[in-house]
């Protein structure tokens, strides 16, 4: 079905799947993600993680935006292509400012202003055409225009911290992503649609994979100009152990829970619940593999480059806790996201989560080639504990009914 002439989309439906220029739009987005780890990498301070931090939150709200968009009409069909193309080109020029993003570099545009301009071109975008297309429903008509708002807020908020800097540039990102998030969770979740489950969960599935890519991303680009050697393969090796087991614990069930749950609820709760466990939550997941990421990419530094560091040197600091702290934040978050979905607590994770918390000191003593082993261990030993503790309702929900799981 289409809209009315005056503007061509096409609706989506409950078995519609991701679009291929969905698909095309993520790889922008990874790159942005590649970008906010480049800067953490270069300033390894507690102002360099919390300006990451406040990037992946508001490249993450642009996401987000489409994400919703795109579950109402197909994103390759009609104007909502058109819009998309926009968007894609207004988050490549936002992921290229990122490194002047809250200092501007000698030469050249303002670069903070620049990222700002690319954050209003890529909400403006996403709320016109929600506008449009909202024409002939007067629920979501109007819960656009309550959204309004809080896109104007949050993009003046950006504009005024880029001609700012030190505390009241960081108050007043602050302030941005508050007004975003808060605003959009003080409307409610009455009025908003969301056509189909299956789409919805596929994307946020995609998008975690292709945050995890990043993180591979970043041990490779760890040691782009070393020369291999063994302590580089063995890091390289334990880092995709790390990245592979944050993926086995997502979707070897918990996907597949969070779908179904998504699947079986209607109307308001629908959206409440994706909104929570999807947008909201999934903030965490992708932060956690940021942070991750940047730890990843400074072990292999420190294994790799035999000129300023030895094998016996710890990873200490910022890298550190970047490194076991997004693991930890990773692992709540989808603990939270069980408990929203399918009303069940992940005890497991949560134990490993405490465990990985309490090695802390212990890693920071340890060479930092350690330090990632026995974070592997940990997360190797949880995928395992579950796989043996629920081998029966893992079967159901992977190769029968999963309305026969206890949900774990």
């Amino acid at each position: 079905m289409t809209h009315p002439a005056r503007v061509r989309v096409e609706r989506v439906r409950e078995a519609s799947t991701a679009t291929t220029l969905e698909l095309f739009f993520d790889l922008v987005f990874v790159f942005a993600l590649t970008q906010v780890t480049a800067l953490m990498a270069a300033d390894v301070s507690t102002t360099g993680l919390l300006r990451g931090v406040l990037l992946i939150a508001v490249v993450w709200w642009c996401w987000v935006g489409y994400s919703w968009l795109s579950n109402v009409v197909k994103a390759d069909e009609g104007w909502a292509r058109v819009t998309m193309l926009v968007a894609m080109a207004a988050m490549f020029l936002l992921a290229l400012s990122i490194p002047e993003s809250f200092v501007d570099l000698p030469g050249g545009l303002y670069g903070p202003t620049v990222f700002a301009l690319g954050y209003l071109v890529l909400r403006l975008a996403h709320l016109v055409l929600f506008w449009i297309i909202s024409g002939d429903d007067a629920a979501l008509h109007r819960q656009v225009a309550m959204f309004a708002p809080t896109m104007v807020g949050g993009t003046t908020l950006l504009l005024l911290a880029a001609n700012t800097s030190g505390d009241a540039q960081l108050l007043l990102w602050v302030s941005a992503i508050v007004a975003d998030y808060g605003g959009t969770l003080l409307i409610g979740a009455r009025g908003w649609r969301l056509n189909s489950a299956r789409h919805f969960a596929e994307r946020h599935g995609l998008i975690v994979i292709v945050a995890l890519g990043e993180s591979i991303v970043a041990i490779g680009v760890g040691v782009t100009d070393l020369p291999i050697s063994w302590p580089i393969i063995v890091a390289a090796t334990l880092g995709l152990s790390v990245s592979a087991s944050l993926w086995w614990v997502y979707f070897d069930t918990s996907a597949l829970l969070g779908e179904h749950s998504l699947a079986q609820a209607r109307g308001e709760h629908r959206v409440s619940m994706a909104r929570t466990a999807f947008t909201y939550l999934h903030l965490p997941m992708m932060g956690g593999i940021v942070l991750l990421a940047l730890g990843l990419k400074k072990v292999l530094e420190y294994v790799g480059d035999a000129e300023h560091h030895t094998l016996s040197d710890p990873l200490e600091g910022v890298p550190l806790w970047a490194m076991y702290g997004g693991v930890v934040l990773y692992l709540l978050a989808l603990v939270a996201f069980s408990l929203r979905c399918y009303r069940n607590l992940k005890i497991f994770r949560l134990v490993a989560a405490g465990v990985i918390l309490a090695l802390v000191p212990l890693a920071a003593t340890l060479p930092a080639l350690a330090t990632l082993g026995l974070l592997a261990i940990v997360l190797i030993g949880l995928n395992v504990a579950e796989m043996i503790r629920f081998a029966d309702d893992r079967q159901a929900l992977r190769h029968g009914n999963p309305e026969d799981v206890h949900k774990e």
